[in-house]
């Protein structure tokens, strides 16, 4: 059975631990790390009860971690009618994507029958699993929702990706912009100073305004994301591209290094640079700045926008899960049957 712990209850020599096996474990996301859930939980996540369930070995050694909280889903955005339920962690709309739980292969099973014990006595809601978390799937969970991911291997450099017309177009717009004096500058983890993030916020809400479409990339969430780049470091964690203009901020990505990927989350740029391509070239400019590191892909989450095609990308499916217990279970289950 595992040790089970609220987020606030965790020492150093567990959070440590927990890190050390999501950097071991070749199917762990930078969201299954503590850096991720643990910033989540402290600024997000303290609406539900929570607990963290930890398999070791005799020596100590993590080896399995399931951070699990219980939450309410609507059954429909116009009706004030919820149903509770377990779900992972840092998941969820406008939070984690790629979700799994960090695992070495001989716990896998253990983790298994405990989620399948779990979803025995309330409903099972995993979002957004990667397509490797799939053997962890108790016995009875249904696929409600999949959604493409995108991604961009980068092992033959920059220069080998799309079309010979796309690459003159990006170059093209490479020359425009700096005749303009517009700059371009990766800033690593552990890099960024406490105002660039909110500038990047301001610019992602004035481009989403411009397009009359609503984010989740907000003020609201905005201590989230401070709290996980104030935590970056050499290891992993927040990253940027940004673009600078007579010293001021017009547009910046913001994403998560990890491992050997980059994981491109949110962008901004003030939209009145549109006729010169500012937001594809942003793209491009840190596409290259990962490939220039000998990073192996960029990862464009969710969504099939048609750019990150011309850039070679190939879709990889995160898959949502249900786990129905009792008539809320069952509520939910007819809500995604009708869906389909």
């Amino acid at each position: 059975m595992p040790e089970l712990y609220a987020p606030g209850e965790l020492t150093t020599e567990l959070v440590d631990g927990w890190r050390e096996l999501a950097e071991e474990d070749p199917g762990a996301s930078w969201f299954a790390t503590p850096d991720w859930v643990l910033a989540w939980w402290e600024t997000l996540g303290r609406r539900g009860p929570a607990e963290i369930a930890f398999w070791r070995a005799a020596d100590g050694t993590v080896e399995a971690v399931a951070p699990l909280h219980r939450t309410t889903l609507r059954l429909h955005p116009r009706l004030p009618v919820t149903v509770r339920c377990l779900t992972p962690l840092g998941s969820g709309p406008g939070a984690a994507d790629h979700g799994t739980f960090a695992c070495r292969p001989e716990r896998r099973a253990e983790l298994r029958a405990w989620l399948g014990e779990s979803a025995r006595r309330e409903t099972l809601w995993l979002p957004d699993l990667d397509p490797g978390a799939a053997d962890l799937l108790p016995a009875g969970a249904r696929r409600v929702a999949g959604q493409s991911c995108p991604r961009v291997g980068l092992t033959d450099g920059f220069d080998a990706l799309g079309s010979k017309q796309f690459r003159s177009d990006l170059r093209r717009y490479g020359r425009k912009l700096a005749a303009a004096g517009v700059t371009f500058r990766w800033v690593p983890p552990g890099e960024a100073g406490t105002e660039l993030l909110p500038a990047i916020v301001r610019l992602h809400r004035l481009r989403r305004d411009a397009l009359g479409k609503g984010t989740t990339f907000d003020a609201d969430r905005l201590p989230l994301h401070q709290l996980l780049v104030s935590r970056g470091g050499p290891g992993g964690g927040p990253a940027f591209l940004v673009a600078e203009h007579e010293g001021a901020v017009i547009g910046g990505l913001y994403g998560f290094l990890w491992r050997d990927t980059f994981a491109y989350y949110q962008i901004g740029w003030d939209p009145s640079w549109a006729p010169l391509r500012l937001g594809t070239a942003i793209i491009a400019e840190a596409v290259r700045a990962c490939a220039d590191q000998k990073l192996a892909t960029f990862d464009f989450l969710r969504g099939t926008e048609p750019y990150k095609y011309r850039f070679d990308a190939t879709d990889r499916e995160d898959t949502t899960w249900l786990a129905p217990h009792g008539p809320g279970g069952s509520l939910l289950t007819l809500k995604h049957r009708l869906k389909g």
